[in-house]
């Protein structure tokens, strides 16, 4: 075993993912040495990382708050202290790191992750958006560069566990499990009533704003079936949705033979992402284990793609190609944060998706360029669509 740390670059360290990921490092002392880490506004739990893991690289996104990061850190003269998009797209492609983990929200993940790439770095990827907003792009810039592309979603980490060893066995069907989120059974006439707070509390999962809300909509799930199409070279029939609400099963894997494998564990995010970065070797640690006598009952449903609309938006974006699935995160982002304002209701987030994928311009065969154009041309669009409804 190599005695040398594994040298992680870490983006979006301050969010749910990004704190863990921390916590894994902390957990594996000598194995993983951190050489960068970004925020983007909060800088306090920035400047305590920086403190504590002393990186070359921080980046603060909002620039406002560079003074008071660059003073803080006045005294550790080691870190560079940068701000701003242009930075983290900088830092993404340094050469002082083995892998470089996505972990922002959104499609601010997909400019540093490509500099990454085209860098050599290997990814690993908590940025779902990034192969949602630019699939195919993503996928021949990592073939080009000989890059590896870790997955960090437990389903799609799950996925890849079962695939280990399978390389000659085709894929018959991916299977990707989902809680269902805090509002599992309601009717459209229910789901028209319920509160941000409500949305807010996620059965299972500890996660960040943004994503929970996606989950409680099912976009998070629709989401991630784009994201698994890319990254295992799926056709768009191979892959399934179905319900879990114990959220033990992450995923399952269903080969030509029709036999499953799944991968099972306690819903907790630092098993798939120590995995990431320990890959291909897997870390002893002390996560709490999973006992089936904890769980005498696992459960499936069927999602309800009538009332939860956002799934279905997903794979009509997936069928469409080209630039839809764009439109979908872009106007997805703007609608949840418009929720989030209590500026539109739970319901009117699939709206204003849905009268988005209409109205912004459709591209079959879009560059790198056409996407950051159709995300911008879609927010646009979808802040009118919002402003409409309050």
């Amino acid at each position: 075993m190599s005695t040398t740390p594994k040298r992680v670059s870490l983006l979006g360290s301050t969010g749910s993912i990004g704190t863990q990921a921390l916590d894994v490092v902390r957990a594996q002392p000598g194995r993983f040495q951190v050489t960068a880490l970004s925020a983007q506004s909060n800088a306090d739990l920035l400047i305590a990382q920086a403190r504590e893991f002393q990186p070359a690289a921080v980046v603060i996104g909002d620039e406002a708050k560079y003074q008071q990061v660059r003073e803080a850190l006045a005294g550790q003269p080691e870190t560079e202290v940068l701000a701003g998009a242009e930075a983290l797209t900088e830092v993404a492609a340094r050469p002082d790191a083995d892998v470089v983990l996505t972990a922002m929200v959104g499609y601010a993940g997909l400019l540093p992750t490509v500099a990454a790439i085209r860098a050599g770095k290997d990814i690993a990827l908590a940025n779902k958006e990034t192969l949602v907003v630019a699939g195919q792009l993503i996928t021949g810039l990592v073939q080009e560069h000989g890059v590896q592309l870790l997955p960090v979603d437990s389903e799609h980490s799950a996925i890849f566990q079962c695939l280990v060893g399978e390389e000659q066995n085709p894929i018959e069907k991916i299977i990707l499990t989902a809680s269902g989120g805090p509002f599992r059974g309601r009717t459209r006439e229910q789901l028209a009533q319920v509160t941000k707070a409500q949305a807010l509390k996620h059965p299972n999962w500890d996660m960040g704003a943004k994503i929970t809300i996606d989950s409680a909509s099912l976009m998070n799930k629709g989401l991630e079936v784009i994201e698994a199409k890319w990254l295992f070279n799926l056709r768009n029939e191979q892959i399934d949705v179905v319900v879990h609400p114990q959220s033990i099963i992450h995923s399952l894997v269903q080969f030509e033979d029709g036999s499953l494998k799944a991968q099972l564990g306690l819903p907790d995010m630092k098993l798939p992402i120590q995995y990431a970065l320990g890959y291909p070797r897997r870390l002893a640690n002390q996560f709490p284990r999973f006992s089936f006598l904890d769980y005498p009952q696992l459960t499936f449903e069927q999602p309800d793609t009538t009332a939860f609309r956002n799934l279905a938006l997903a794979f009509e974006a997936l069928k469409r190609g080209g630039n839809a699935a764009c439109i979908l995160n872009a106007a997805n982002e703007i609608a949840v944060a418009a929720f989030l304002r209590d500026e539109i209701g739970f319901l009117e987030m699939s709206d204003v998706v849905e009268s988005s994928l209409a109205r912004v311009s459709y591209l079959a065969t879009p560059s790198l360029d056409d996407y950051v154009l159709t995300d911008q041309e879609t927010r646009r669009v979808a802040r009118e669509l919002c402003s409409a409804r309050v």
